[in-house]
């Protein structure tokens, strides 16, 4: 009998040869191999061939007449496409921060106990579950000086009052911040207050008894506790920022001109509407290169954290 048991857990008949696999055991894999090969083929193999054609000509159509780096070297030569970098860079840079100051302030508001706790949270959420097209859409009626908030409190008196952020090409950038932040900020508390709820109430309770204020509290022990939670929230908000397209489309459509670009319209306009497939899978490829350096670091950090254990 224990012979018998021990040769069917190893996946062996008595004779020593392998057990054949039945179909309940292959089912698995039969239900996942669609999946694994859509992933494979339809994810990873543009991956690659994009960076094929990014080292061609192309221009309408994709050709494979190969031209090294010259596609990268007009690339950084194009003065949209810095200006797209440095959109990218400003804009990523503020909504990251103020998302994740704001994620953390509501974080700790709501941990507090407060009543209604569930309607609050739910105002601070709603956001995230409109696309960023609706919200762009929206935020380009608010700011629009024409009958948004300029002519709100124009007519309530107001008469030198001035938004004209959306037209003004030096300061349209921000308006993007400001509806990425308003939509993205509530998702970065709730990661924060599951984080905060996580944490073991002992050691707040020592805290306390040792006479450490709440703010004390909060910075010494709470937070940096914390640290996996922000760095998870960076890199959702990272990846966020670096392929913005739909609200860019639906506030400024990259205007006035190109000025509030980002490296993803640039991509789609160089592309699709420009024909010049082998500079638009340039700009891709450097997109993916910056998704990778967040990845990359993040992953190794989990992997690392997962052997320690």
């Amino acid at each position: 009998m224990n012979t018998k048991a021990a040769n069917s857990g190893s996946g062996q008949t008595q004779s020593g040869r392998p057990a054949r696999l039945s179909l309940a055991d292959w089912m698995p894999k039969i239900v996942m191999a669609p999946t694994v090969l859509v992933t494979l083929v339809c994810i990873y193999g543009y991956m690659i061939w994009t960076a094929v054609l990014s080292f061609t000509g192309s221009r309408m159509l994709p050709s494979y007449n190969f031209v090294g780096f010259e596609q990268y070297e007009r690339l950084f030569n194009n003065d949209r496409w810095m200006v797209a970098l440095t959109n990218l860079g400003i804009f990523g840079g503020l909504f990251i921060a103020i998302c994740l100051f704001l994620g953390v302030i509501l974080a700790i508001f709501l941990d507090q106990k407060i009543r209604a706790e569930g309607a609050i949270r739910t105002i601070y959420l709603y956001p995230m579950a409109i696309s960023f097209i609706v919200t762009g859409t929206a935020w380009k009626w608010l700011l629009n000086p024409t009958n948004g908030l300029e002519k709100m409190m124009i007519d309530f008196g107001f008469v030198n009052f001035k938004f004209d952020w959306l037209i003004n090409p030096d300061m349209v950038v921000y308006c993007l911040v400001i509806a990425a932040v308003w939509q993205a900020s509530g998702f970065v508390m709730a990661l924060f207050l599951a984080g905060l709820r996580g944490v073991d109430g002992d050691l707040i309770k020592a805290a306390h008894l040792d006479g450490a204020s709440t703010f004390t509290t909060y910075r010494r022990i709470i937070l940096p506790s914390l640290k996996p939670v922000f760095f998870s929230a960076l890199v959702v908000l990272s990846h966020i920022a670096i392929k913005s397209f739909d609200l860019v489309a639906a506030l400024t459509n990259g205007g006035p001109g190109y000025a509030s670009d980002l490296p993803a319209n640039f991509m789609y306009t160089y592309t699709f509407t420009r024909s010049q497939i082998g500079l638009g899978s340039a700009s891709a490829m450097v997109m993916l290169g910056c998704v990778l350096a967040i990845l990359v670091p993040y992953l190794y950090s989990e992997l690392r954290g997962k052997r320690h254990e």
